[in-house]
């Protein structure tokens, strides 16, 4: 008896085996802590890397430019070729037969700059607009004189459409548009911990809520607080909330689909891909060619165009960047509703009586 004692203490003194000891590092709270660590640091990298690769080196691909007078011949096209391996970019010619019409398609942002040649191609004028894209007028204000002192064009360069002053460089409606977004998401995920118990459509009331004032804020504070831009305070508001409200039922739907893991989704559309991609910061014509395709149709990119044209080309709206934002919204309410058993947390409306 005593030998089978021995032996049998002998066989629980064993060492676990590396699959035993696997499924207690599964189980116990290291595992989803060295999986975070692991996700935060490629996050840090891919953050790092997306911002650097669209903001680092922006460099022109196609400038839609407006043309008034004979440009396709002598000197004014000379000037545009130069230009064009000056910048090693495409000017794209929108030839137009006035500068009134030239300036209004400016206004409607289907050029960045006016070319308007005089005294048979000897003296040009380059009229540029900042507030189409700060970055694009920059480069051209650079390049072009020099580009006009080479194919002997005398230009003169003038600002048609200048920045506000408290936003000399172009970037303030990127900030809030930034704030708008990352705000969005994170109060959706404070709800989600919060007030778990809410029920799928206070949690949509609630997302409509903290949109709605939140917009007033960020609008309040950069317009009447600090003064940065003078702001068309109801449509930059509207605008403010509607992007606060989808970046939240984004974030929402992908805690119905993903569950705990809903941040990495979240966080790889709407700031790793939407805002570098946003035409914020550099604009989309700097930006390399796939993003500037792609920030267009995503809820940052909407929200940067919307409040730009809100701010500079008042009267001259588009309805695009409402229909992307709206677009999104109601495919995260749409996906969410549909879903929603699945979505954590919520409550029963009806609880069971306590038994007597």
């Amino acid at each position: 008896m005593a030998h089978m004692s021995s032996g049998s203490h002998g066989a629980h003194a064993q060492p676990p085996t590396r699959g035993r000891r696997w499924s207690a590092f599964r189980q116990s709270p290291f595992w989803p802590a060295t999986v975070l660590v692991l996700i935060l640091a490629a996050a840090a990298g891919l953050f790092a890397g997306s911002y650097t690769y669209s903001m680092a080196d922006p460099t022109p691909h196609s400038l839609p430019t407006a043309v008034v007078g004979s440009y396709a011949q002598g000197r004014g096209k000379a000037f545009l070729d130069g230009l064009e391996q000056a910048l090693n970019a495409s000017v794209k010619v929108h030839p137009y037969d006035s500068t009134a019409e030239a300036r209004d398609a400016i206004e409607e942002q289907k050029v960045f700059a006016i070319f308007e040649l005089h005294e048979n191609g000897r003296s040009a004028v380059l009229d540029l607009s900042s507030a189409s894209g700060a970055s694009v007028a920059e480069v051209l204000a650079r390049t072009a004189p020099e580009v006009g002192r080479k194919t002997g064009v005398a230009l003169t360069v003038r600002d048609v459409n200048p920045l506000q002053e408290g936003d000399p460089r172009g970037l303030a409606i990127f900030y809030v548009s930034l704030a708008a977004v990352i705000i969005g998401f994170v109060g959706a995920i404070q709800l989600s911990v919060h007030a778990r118990a809410l029920t799928p459509f206070e949690r949509i009331l609630f997302t409509a809520a903290y949109a709605l004032l939140g917009g007033f804020a960020v609008a309040a504070t950069v317009d009447w607080l600090l003064g940065a831009l003078d702001l068309p305070f109801v449509e930059s508001w509207l605008i403010l909330a509607l992007t606060l409200f989808t970046s939240g039922m984004v974030f929402t739907m992908f805690n119905t689909l993903f569950g705990r893991w809903a941040m990495l989704p979240t966080w790889g559309l709407m700031v790793l891909l939407g805002n570098p991609s946003s035409g914020g910061a550099v604009s989309w014509p700097l930006l390399p060619s796939p993003l500037g395709v792609i920030g267009q149709w995503l809820p940052p990119g909407a929200s940067v165009n919307a409040q730009h044209t809100a701010v500079y080309f008042q009267g001259h709206q588009h309805l695009f960047p409402y229909l992307v934002l709206g677009g999104w919204a109601l495919l995260s309410c749409a996906v969410f509703w549909t879903w929603r058993h699945r979505h954590p947390g919520g409550r029963e409306k009806h609880p069971a009586h306590a038994e007597s």
